[in-house]
């Protein structure tokens, strides 16, 4: 310890805690002035919330140092390339910033077809224009997300001045109870242990998990926390819009069968909430699906070991072929994956006898590296291509049996209820993969018995019977549980549950409270971000490093975080954030590189206040070093005690919940009703785009992106080729048009290439024979299924005539640059062809921009966990966009509540 630290009262000395440096209980004045001083010597800062390519980023430092110069601004490349570049290759510059290829990561932009476009002033171009550089125009969204910050803390007072009942009652327009119901509090004892094993909720009986460790689990699925109570079946309110589920309720009253339709299709969110800890009053449901037994390999596979055949146990196999079926997969050669799985293959090979040759003789199993299995992956290679190869009636055949087995599975009857159950099946066994850098991954994942599993069902309900031979781990009737059947795998030992469907009431209602929260946090927004603010220079360290800590979370939707043991991942939040986490740059920069939820990188530079990062080099000050915690005196309950003392039931996953549904609202609010439907889809996403930003949802870019986007590139290549033809067939019936419109009859840049030319005509009658082998194929199945005879080889071989024809056009064309037109063509016609090729370019073309712009930021995060999906149903509402653009089936199920709760004047 420095002189100058011995000097310091002990309160105010940094200590060791469990080897870690940990800062003292109060700031020190002295450290705190010489920080700011030096802080303000520093020009340049840029704008807060600003997020900043790391690449970029100039000169670092860790910690704090001796005076320093200001840092240059972020050096920015301009790497634009040679115009004899092929256009696919070609970069291009935005306000001097270097644009990549398509290939490389590019911004959608540089598809070449789009220069090629009419410049219109369409919603969908004016959202493009703003959002041209993937790391989003810095000044633009810093800019933007202050004015949603000021539009959200203008909301808070407005929503602060309107009597509760008023704008409860605005808010949810359908839902009696919600405009009417004032939320209940609970008491500790009627909160749900739903989510807590069996065996320690008969350990902590008769106390039940508190309201607070609910909310401190946010990693819980929502569906083990939500409440369900008796529903009391009401009319409709009089405000609900009239629509197409109002004529379907009114042709389900007229129709006998109408009672029990609605039986099926109870609509939850106009009946009566009761918030009470009971979720059940009936139960009943088939148990689970197990996974089918094991079928040993023919007797002419065996792995071998050092050349020798091996004769295994049936476990023994079984484990082995996981291994064989990865043998061309990545973990492969992932060293750790390979060593946790030989070891607890070695334990099975021990406990079932060990591995044999043939004459009985036991085989010691000491290295993978002797291991051979090909013979075992070939075999499964052979058996996924017949079932490739199977014919459409057998496929039907297999579908329908699997279908059979699993009926009885799929639903549960609820309070009477038919409801849709999830998981219904128990997990297979197989090597544990994990996420990421997990420890734990290639270990051996054990099968399930009947002897783990714990079912929750109802008292008077029939036990499901268990496989043959085995019974029931245990059989509970837990009506404040809203799981059916529970048990805790064999590698972190956590608990498993079978839960009902997403599509269920329950999970809908889990959702609708989940958002339900986040609206009510914005009559608290304001007195939260003011608090915070002020105690970022509070003397406390503890209370500085919170709200330093509420600031990232704000600002930049990073997790809370919880403390991981040594055999989980490590994966971090903002308050498990170590030293080396977050290196800072002056003047404000602050560069996050850790590894975030399901092991992604998350690698962000981002501009933060002054005084943030102020506090931020007093927290990296020495002695703290590379494994050191950032935020040493706080914990997440510290952080979710503090939001729940502004605003019942808050916590940071509701706060990135308020965020995002704030700012998308905001930017719904600024679009405009024109366009196409294909560019207010398109503007939709740029919305959803940016939250996703805002709120850090990142992906790692497909394996296949790339190659998916030059398929993409090639059919609308393809498509320019058709259109180039059908612009010589006008020629052929009008060869005075080539004079009046000159340019009109040129084919695109990214065709006028004969190479490509003649390549793409060889593909065109490779597909062709495909289809006609195709469709040969076909009408023999359907032959062979009404019991006639199939044709023969030479009918095949008449129908491939086709293909003598189409070289014969294409030889034809490429010698004299002439395609003749079809005796019932007219120009009239030829052109309307030519106008639906240019529909479809500029459809596919934008669906290429888009998912180039989206490939490494996840939409569907956002979303569909994220976004209050009622903000999308407006959207289609409001612009005319069907739902099925927004909203894939599966999702349209799931938030049916919202679809049928709100109509296009609904705000968030």
């Amino acid at each position: 310890m420095s002189s100058s630290e011995d000097d310091l009262p002990l309160a105010r000395r940094p200590r060791k805690s469990n080897g870690r440096a940990v800062l003292p209980e109060k700031i020190d004045p002295a450290v705190d002035r010489k920080m700011e001083e030096e802080s303000m010597e520093i020009d340049g800062a840029h704008a807060p919330g600003i997020a900043i390519d790391p690449a970029k980023v100039s000169k670092v430092i860790n910690g704090t140092s001796s005076k320093r110069k200001a840092a240059a601004k972020p050096a920015i490349k301009d790497e634009s390339d040679s115009e004899d570049e092929p256009l696919s290759k070609r970069r291009r510059t935005v306000n001097g910033i270097s644009k990549k290829p398509l290939s490389d990561e590019s911004d959608s932009d540089d598809i070449p077809l789009s220069s090629r476009r009419k410049s219109t002033k369409s919603m969908k171009e004016e959202s493009e224009s703003e959002f041209e550089d993937d790391d989003v125009p810095l000044q633009k969204l810093s800019k933007e997300k202050k004015e949603i910050e000021k539009a959200a803390a203008k909301q808070a007072t407005k929503e602060k001045s309107t009597p509760k009942g008023k704008a409860v009652e605005k808010a949810t327009p359908k839902t009696k109870s919600a405009t009417k119901r004032k939320p209940k509090q609970e008491s500790p004892s009627e909160a749900s242990d739903s989510d807590v094993p069996i065996a320690k909720q008969r350990k902590t009986a008769p106390a039940k998990k508190t309201k607070a460790k609910k909310e401190e689990d946010e990693d819980v699925p929502l569906s083990a926390k939500g409440k369900k109570a008796k529903a009391k079946a009401e009319p409709a309110p009089k405000k609900a819009a009239k629509g197409k589920a109002k004529v379907k309720e009114e042709e389900e009253a007229s129709s006998p069968e109408g009672d029990e339709e609605a039986d099926e299709e109870y609509k939850w969110w106009e009946a009566e909430q009761n918030d009470g800890g009971q979720k059940w009053e009936t139960l009943q449901h088939a148990g689970v699906m197990f996974p089918p037994p094991y079928e040993t390999l023919p007797k002419n596979v065996k792995m071998k070991y050092d050349g020798v055949p091996l004769f295994l146990a049936p476990e023994a196999e079984e484990v082995a072929g996981f291994m064989a079926a990865l043998l061309e997969a990545p973990q492969a050669t992932d060293q750790k994956f390979l060593d946790n799985f030989f070891a607890d293959w070695k334990k099975v090979l021990k406990e079932t006898g060990g591995a044999k040759d043939k004459s009985g003789k036991v085989i010691k199993i000491d290295s993978y590296d002797k291991c051979d299995f090909r013979p075992m992956f070939e075999y499964f290679a052979s058996q996924k291509e017949i079932k490739k190869n199977m014919t459409t009636a057998e496929k039907k055949e297999a579908k329908a049996e699997k279908a059979k087995i699993e009926e009885p599975f799929q639903f549960c009857q609820w309070n009477g209820r038919k409801e849709k159950v999830g998981n219904f099946r128990v997990e297979p066994p197989g090597l544990f993969r994990g996420r990421g850098e997990h420890p734990k991954r290639g270990m051996y994942k054990k099968r399930v018995t009947p002897e783990q599993i714990t079912l929750n069902i109802g008292k008077e309900a029939t036990v499901p019977p268990p496989p043959k031979g085995h019974k029931w781990g245990n059989i509970v009737h837990n009506q404040t549980a809203s799981w059916l059947a529970m048990w805790t795998e064999n590698i972190n030992n956590n608990v498993k549950y079978v839960m009902l469907a997403v599509t269920s009431s329950l999970k809908g209602q889990s959702d609708f409270k989940k958002y339900e929260k986040a609206r009510e946090l914005k009559k608290h927004i304001e007195t939260i971000r003011r608090e915070y603010t002020q105690d970022l220079k509070d003397k406390e360290t503890m209370v500085r490093q919170r709200a330093t800590a509420i600031y990232l979370i704000d600002k930049f939707a990073l997790r809370a975080g919880n403390e991981k043991g040594d055999d989980e991942a490590d994966t971090v939040g903002c308050c498990s954030l170590r030293y080396e986490h977050v290196t800072l740059e002056e003047p404000n920069l602050v560069h996050f590189k850790f590894l975030g939820k399901d092991s992604i990188q998350f690698d962000q530079v981002y501009t933060v206040d002054k005084q943030v990062f102020k506090n931020l080099r007093i927290f990296k000050k020495a002695p703290k070093g590379p494994g050191d915690d950032l935020f040493d005196r706080i914990q997440t309950k510290h952080i979710n005690d503090w939001f729940k003392a502004h605003m019942d039931g808050l916590s940071a996953k509701v706060f990135r919940t308020y965020n995002a549904s704030w700012t998308m609202q905001q930017e719904l609010s600024r679009m405009l009703n024109v366009g196409t439907v294909a560019e207010k889809h398109a503007a939709y996403n740029e919305a959803n785009k940016k939250v996703a930003i805002l709120c850090n949802h990142q992906r790692t870019k497909s394996k296949m992106h790339d190659s998916q986007m030059e398929k993409k590139l090639y059919e609308i290549k393809a498509l320019m080729y058709q259109k180039w033809r059908l612009k010589k067939m006008i020629l052929s019936l009008e060869p005075k048009l080539k004079k009046k419109k000159p340019e009109y009859f040129n084919p695109d840049a990214e065709i006028d290439n004969e190479e490509w030319i003649k390549e793409h005509q060889q593909w065109l009658i490779e597909e062709e024979q495909k289809k006609i082998e195709k469709k040969f194929a076909k009408d023999n199945e359907k032959l062979v299924e009404k019991g006639e005879k199939e044709m023969k080889a030479g009918e095949l071989k008449e129908r491939l005539k086709a293909l003598d024809v189409m070289k014969k056009e294409f030889a034809h064309e490429n010698k004299t640059g002439k395609v003749e037109a079809s005796k019932t063509a007219t120009v009239e016609k030829l052109e309307e062809q030519i106008d639906k090729l240019e529909e479809k370019i500029q459809v596919k073309t934008s669906m290429m921009k888009d998912k180039e712009n989206t490939s490494e930021v996840s939409l569907g995060t956002s979303k569909i966990n994220y976004i209050d999906p009622r903000l999308s149903v407006v959207f289609c509402k409001k612009f005319g966009v069907p739902l099925e653009r927004i909203f894939a089936k599966a999702l349209r199920d799931k938030f049916k509540w919202a679809i049928e709760s709100v109509d296009e004047n609904w705000e968030f």
